[in-house]
């Protein structure tokens, strides 16, 4: 098979049968209120590997010849597709050896060797995905193993692809929107695939981190082109170049592309935990990103949206707070030259900060043989308009204060 289509997709959902889990598609209230119309949400957060990749692995492997799997198989991964890889070997009893980048948390690198257990051997390649997937296609063309591809394989996509038709057999009337979160185009490419043939009206919205934005670039290229600039905050989706696949479907069966700011991202995960009680990586909270900011649909429309995945190491929740406070504009850093007197940091408080602002990094050293000492400063605002007042009264205030803008490489070490 070198494409896909929608029998191959049908196929695939027939394939995975009970294997995986049928996960709900649920109605947010909160997405819904904000846009205007009817949001579903459709939760593979909760799939049996808390994201869709087991759908796309298990299809390729369940597929391989007894010879094939003799061999074994191996992939490369930023986490979930690892992991999805893993369960796969453990139910059809294949050997499978998982490349990941060192970046990849912590959570995801147990989880895969937890699912996996002898079945699967975890191997750290490289600082970034490509690295790693250079390294597991070595190991391929060495041992004789079947590469396994996060996305660029037509069994990938069609085991991914089974994510909207199962959408679909759950919701009463036909979305006027379907929202898919895009890293290499797997998911993209397999809900494009099914819904052209089955749903051809239906308007499909790919989404994309704005420091991960590949297929974007591919299509303005005319291919797949390798991102000079890579931000893998939103490790699920960072991909630095899409699949030789995945491409041509996206390009030939008609999606639109949008990109989101990784803080606004950060923005959604924190509302999707403290409002609607759902734990959500970055790239699962890519697509529902977009309502509301990037995306505005018709009042009274149904808009479905894939939740993409669950596998969020709370270590990283420090950062999305961060992260989110200063897209928010309620968080900002400066360079504050005290006077070295008493009662210096008094009048900063008195004078400078507003009632509801306040102080959440405070790095200071003092040196006796100088008039003036440093700080770098971080303010919260209660609201992102407290700004412009703070910035006035810094400049009437005695102190030389500078803030740190967004594009220094001093602000980017603090992020």
């Amino acid at each position: 098979m070198t494409t896909v289509d929608a029998e191959a997709v049908e196929a695939a959902s027939v394939r995975l049968g009970s294997v995986v889990s049928r996960t709900p598609l649920e109605r947010n209230a909160r997405l819904s209120a904000r846009v205007g119309a009817s949001v579903w949400l459709k939760r593979e957060d909760l799939q049996v590997v808390r994201s869709y990749k087991v759908r796309g692995a298990y299809n390729l492997i369940a597929q391989l010849d007894e010879e094939s799997r003799a061999r074994g198989v191996v992939c490369a991964s930023a986490g979930n597709h690892g992991q999805g890889l893993a369960y796969a070997c453990a139910a059809l009893g294949v050997r499978g050896k998982v490349f990941v980048p060192r970046p990849t948390p912590r959570q995801k690198r147990d989880r895969i060797a937890a699912l996996g257990g002898d079945a699967i051997e975890l191997v750290i390649a490289g600082d970034s995905y490509d690295d790693a997937a250079a390294a597991a296609a070595q190991d391929a063309a060495r041992t004789g193993a079947t590469l396994a591809p996060a996305f660029d394989d037509p069994r990938t996509i069609a085991g991914q692809g089974t994510v909207l038709k199962e959408a679909f057999e759950q919701i009463d009337d036909v979305p006027d929107v379907v929202v898919i979160p895009v890293g290499g185009g797997g998911l993209l490419a397999g809900s494009l695939a099914w819904l052209r043939e089955r749903y051809p009206s239906v308007r499909v919205v790919g989404v994309e981190p704005a420091g991960a934005a590949g297929m974007a670039a591919a299509l303005a290229a005319g291919g797949p082109v390798p991102l000079t600039d890579l931000d893998g905050f939103v490790d699920g989706a960072a991909v630095r170049r899409v699949g030789d696949v995945t491409y041509p479907l996206v390009a030939g069966l008609g999606a639109e592309l949008m990109t989101v700011p990784e803080g606004q991202v950060c923005v959604e995960m924190l509302a999707l935990y403290q409002s609607d009680g759902i734990i959500a990586e970055p790239a699962g909270a890519l697509a529902p990103s977009v309502l509301g900011t990037v995306l505005d649909v018709e009042p009274e429309s149904t808009v479905l949206c894939v939740l993409s995945g669950g596998n969020n190491d709370v270590s990283r929740y420090a950062e999305v707070v961060e992260r989110a406070l200063v897209h928010e504009g309620r968080k900002h850093y400066f360079l504050v030259e005290f006077p070295q007197e008493p009662g210096a940091l008094r009048r900063f408080l008195d004078e400078v900060l507003g009632p509801d602002d306040d102080i959440t990094l405070f790095e200071y050293v003092k040196r006796n043989n100088r008039e003036t000492g440093p700080a770098l400063v971080g303010i919260e605002l209660g609201r992102p308009e407290d700004l412009e007042p703070l910035l006035k009264r810094m400049d009437e205030a005695p102190p030389r204060i500078e803030r740190v803008a967004s594009d220094s490489p001093l602000f980017r070490f603090l992020l």
